[in-house]
């Protein structure tokens, strides 16, 4: 309550001074501004360093009297408060005129708080932050933050000097946000906000809601309204027509800041979005865009879970990007981390004091791989603030896909943890059922509000039902988590495990090759070669090959006509696509000088590109390859026991029941004239796709012209097609 003081004395209080000095008052309006009191109207001001403070309104001008400490005040003989008026604020070498920020009501309203209470608030950016807008005809910037446990919160910044005295904030009841209007303050201001603990110390704190950031190692948050103006209205309206399982959907897997280092978000709008259509990708998937303070962390510990890095350029910047490969026809995926956040002291660990953003048991806190900390996903306002984070990706940024890192991290309380170090759930189990709800509540949410966008989750385990609807039920007893697709994890290290093997040993690994189609059904998949791949001693994809340059090359073109044949969607990290024999290295990137046509090899990476190009084009354009790939009945094996040869053969159908013939031969040798078993409903086969083709760095051993069927037995069909297979290669055939 603020202290009672003789009526005629307009000052603050003694005990509201040194609550407003201590950075300790819930409620700081109530006492500085204007208020009626008997005889007129107190206006009061905390102004510190200021030599004087006068009010101006309309022809009135009263100097206040100065209190000390920067507190100033005077009684007005007026009838009643106005309705406008200003501060005049003279210093040492300026005067600065200004409205009175505590003279303005909350600028959150019941429906925000109420919604805020609930964790139901699914534009939560809306409300919390920093947003220029006009109060009561003055122009300047709301701030509001969610500081349950803070004993008081005033904003700090180049504003005012980094002093946050004279901005103290309201505490808007029981909601734990607190609330200031600062008239004046428009965009490009940094701030930050000093937050009370309940110990009584200070620190000061990045807003957890900030949409723009400064670049690293900087750390203060930004003022930011965007101004753009999107042109891609018509692929928003019609990205949804397919169901993406339905759909063409082959992946390349990006990070930015190294993709070509140096390179801005507007001018990787340009050279990303023509490489990208050149190459034949219907997406990108961007590795984590939220601001992080370590680049060495690719972008996977985040700080600034709403505004993009700053390293290149602008929130509108990288709308222009988004906008631009839109236009290009080309879908854009983000990784999206909500599974953990680092320490910094400025950043979420114990925001106001107290774990907040993180769980309070350390049992469940500490994330026992990378040193961060996990979200408190039981706490509704926590869940809030990261279902309103997806939301405002799909939103603000029209993103069409949301990867969610770790999924495996937050589903198991004991992932990476000893016996002893962690704690059963309410049922005895090993699942993090507040994770479990969170899942299910982002990705329902996302698919209710964002048409046409798709969640995949990076999920490593056996986890039942990823991909299966929230209100369905499984064996488990859970409902799906609700996701789009998952990665498939086993396809990928079954499948580099078998190609890394010597051709003379592959023979006895084919179930490497063939298990992954005991379970392809089980989920929406994506095949995934990702960045995880090739970095950390794991060598990149053509050095996993065995063998010499020759070899490895072929291997290399044969795997991935494989996988772009094999059910599930596709995705492949940037570098791969050229044959880059070196780990992907954040500070450098792609060695795009393989490509300089003044390189001695770079025919050799120049083939493999134009084969992933015609990958991609052969990939788009037969809807067998893609529109049955959550479908058992959309594909058959041919030959899956041909261990001795090396040999794999199966079709794909599409809606229609056309199919596709892919036949890989994982052997150096020719092998002619074997008999690969086809139906007897299509007359004769052509060759469309050949990863031999010497356009491509092979050596030229094709199958040229209509192949027509011949009525022999084999593989259970009762007519065959006569095929040379080239070595370690993969080939496509269609009817002819």
């Amino acid at each position: 309550m603020t202290s009672k003081k003789h009526l005629s004395d307009p000052a603050v209080a003694a005990e509201d001074r040194a609550r407003l000095l201590g950075a300790t008052h819930h409620d700081p309006h109530a006492v500085l501004g204007a208020h009626p009191v008997p005889g007129g109207v107190a206006f009061r001001a905390l102004r510190p360093h200021a030599r004087s403070v006068t009010v101006v309104c309309g022809t009135l001008r009263a100097r206040l009297r100065d209190d000390g400490d920067g507190f100033f005040s005077g009684l007005l003989p007026l009838d009643a408060v106005p309705e406008a008026y200003r501060l005049q604020v003279a210093y040492d070498d300026t005067v600065h005129e200004t409205e009175d920020a505590y003279r303005f009501p909350p600028t959150l309203g019941e429906l925000d708080l109420h919604l805020i209470g609930e964790g139901r608030h699914e534009q939560l950016w809306r409300a919390l932050g920093a947003h220029v807008t006009t109060r009561q005809g003055a122009r300047g910037t709301r701030f509001a933050v969610w500081a349950p446990d803070a004993r008081g919160v005033r904003v700090a910044g180049s504003f005012n000097f980094w002093d946050g005295t004279g901005f103290p904030m309201r505490s808007l009841g029981s909601s734990g946000v607190w609330e200031l209007f600062v008239p004046g303050i428009g965009e490009g201001e940094l701030y930050k906000f000093e937050i009370t603990r309940p110990d009584g110390s200070r620190t000061l704190r990045a807003d957890p809601l900030a949409r723009r950031t400064e670049a690293p190692p900087a750390t203060s948050s930004i003022v930011y309204a965007s101004h753009y103006e999107w042109g891609d209205a018509e692929w928003m309206a019609h990205r949804g027509d397919t169901p993406v399982h339905e759909a063409p959907f082959s992946v390349y897997e990006v990070h930015l800041p190294s993709w070509r280092p140096g390179s801005s978000y507007r001018e990787l709008a340009d050279r990303l979005t023509s490489y990208v259509s050149e190459t034949g990708f219907t997406h990108v998937e961007l590795m984590p865009v939220a601001e992080h303070p370590f680049g060495g962390s690719w972008g996977y510990q985040v700080t600034g879970f709403y505004a993009p890095t700053a390293r290149l350029g602008a929130p509108d910047d990288f709308k222009y990007l988004v906008d631009r490969l839109h236009r290009a026809g080309i879908g854009v995926l983000m990784d999206w981390v909500p599974a953990h956040f680092p320490r910094d002291a400025w950043a979420l660990a114990e925001f106001d004091g107290r774990p907040l953003y993180e769980h309070p048991d350390p049992l469940r806190a500490a994330h026992p791989d990378w040193g961060t900390l996990e979200f408190d996903l039981g706490r509704r306002e926590v869940r809030n603030f990261l279902v309103a984070n997806a939301l405002y990706w799909c939103e603000e940024f029209h993103v069409d896909g949301l990867r969610v890192d770790a999924v495996a991290s937050m589903l198991y309380l004991d992932y990476s943890r000893e016996p002893g170090g962690w704690r059963p759930n309410e049922r005895g189990g090993r699942e993090n059922l507040d994770a479990v709800a969170f899942l299910q509540e982002m990705n329902a949410t996302v698919y209710r509000r964002c048409p046409g966008v798709v969640t995949i989750a990076e999920e490593s385990t056996a986890w039942d039902g990823v991909t299966r609807p929230t209100h369905v039920r499984g064996p488990s007893g859970f409902g799906g988590l609700g996701f789009g697709l998952k990665w498939n994890m086993g396809w990928m290290h079954d499948s580099l495990r078998y190609m890394a093997h010597d051709p003379v040993h592959r023979s006895y690994h084919h179930h490497e090759m063939t298990f992954s189609m005991v379970y392809a059904y089980s989920e929406n998949y994506v095949l995934p070669i990702s960045h995880d791949e090739v970095v950390h001693g794991k060598r990149s994809l053509v050095s996993k090959m065995p063998g010499d340059w020759w070899r490895q090359r072929a291997d290399l073109r044969a795997y991935l006509a494989f996988m772009w044949a094999h059910p599930g969607k596709k995705l492949l990290f940037m570098g791969q696509e050229f044959a880059q024999g070196a780990e992907w290295s954040e500070a450098h990137g792609p060695d795009w000088w393989l490509l300089d046509p003044s390189y001695p090899a770079e025919p050799d990476h120049r083939g493999v590109r134009d084969l992933v190009r015609d990958l991609n084009s052969r990939y788009r354009a037969v809807p067998a390859l893609w529109q049955r790939d959550t479908d058992p009945a959309g594909f058959e094996w041919i030959a899956g026991d041909a261990a001795s040869d090396n040999v794999l053969a199966f079709l794909r159908r599409d809606a229609r029941g056309t199919p596709l013939l892919a036949v890989s031969h994982f052997s150096p040798v020719v092998r002619p004239d074997y008999l690969v078993g086809v139906p007897d409903d299509v007359p004769a086969w052509t060759e469309c796709l050949n990863t031999d083709d010497g356009r491509y760095g092979g050596s030229g051993v094709t199958n040229p012209g209509p192949l027509k069927t011949e009525p022999r037995g084999a593989h259970g069909h009762p007519t065959a097609v006569r095929l040379t297979l080239p070595p370690l290669a993969t080939v496509w055939l269609r009817p002819a």
